[in-house]
């Protein structure tokens, strides 16, 4: 399979999805859109390399389960907010808005490289052990980031919970639990892919990279520290929580 071909296909399915967001000057489906990327680009390549190894079928399930729940969880969050503010200053931009949308396309396709090199794969049904490991990773990356966005629903539900952080279950060890889990999700995919790559085969570790670069440094983390400073930067529980709280990786807490 060209390489090339699925990053056409997700320029496609994000045009698409440009189109309608820019016709209703809506940034109600950008997030959606971006974990719908990879489930429909999933669908495309399993049934396009005719995916009936087990590595494939696995690899298909795990993105799309994450694929389908992070945006049902993404889509019910933008609904009742109503609005996304990362947009204020390019909705109404079209070029500046399209450029959002190639951005996500070619994330997308970056980020989903180790899997792409699974649904090229042929040959026998053989397992490795490092498959196995490596999907193995992924589940429990994906289990971490659904009890982490369940725990911090359920805490914002609480009125009790008004103006307070969130400093428990998965969150007293990590203050971006569910980002850890993606990247290790995507982590474990491409350790799963590991057995089928050669030589310059491994640079589609670029993916699980870049995702967790993204994360840690541009898109994800920052944001979220700068509005948790603006929020609680006064006060001293948080002060101290953030001190004793690993900022990722989930970790036992520092001593006092």
């Amino acid at each position: 399979m060209d390489i090339l071909l699925p990053l056409g296909i997700s320029v496609g399915i994000n045009a698409i999805f440009f189109a309608f967001a820019a016709a209703l000057r809506t940034d109600k489906v950008t997030d959606f859109s971006y974990s719908l990327s990879f489930v429909v680009l999933t669908v495309v390549l399993f049934i396009w390399g005719r995916g009936l190894l087990f590595t494939q079928i696995v690899t298909a399930a795990l993105i799309c389960a994450w694929g389908i729940r992070l945006g049902a969880y993404l889509f019910t969050r933008i609904l009742k907010t109503g609005v996304d503010h990362r947009f204020d200053d390019i909705r109404n931009r079209p070029l500046r808005f399209a450029r959002f949308w190639l951005l996500q396309a070619l994330t997308v396709w970056v980020v989903m490289l180790p899997a792409i090199r699974i649904f090229s794969r042929f040959g026998s049904g053989k397992v490795h052990w490092i498959s196995i490991v490596g999907f193995a990773l992924g589940v429990v990356g994906f289990a971490i980031e659904v009890v982490s966005d369940a725990q911090k629903s359920a805490f914002k539900k609480d009125p009790a919970n008004r103006n307070h952080f969130i400093a428990s279950g998965l969150w007293r060890y990590s203050r971006h639990p569910n980002y850890f889990g993606e990247s290790l999700l995507w982590w474990g995919l491409f350790i799963a892919a590991v057995p089928f790559l050669s030589g310059w085969d491994f640079l589609v570790a670029i993916g699980p990279l870049y995702l967790m670069l993204l994360l840690l440094f541009v898109s994800g983390v920052p944001l979220l520290e700068k509005s948790a400073a603006t929020r609680y930067g006064k006060d001293a529980e948080y002060l101290e929580y953030k001190r004793r709280t690993s900022i990722f990786l989930l970790l036992p807490l520092r001593r006092k």
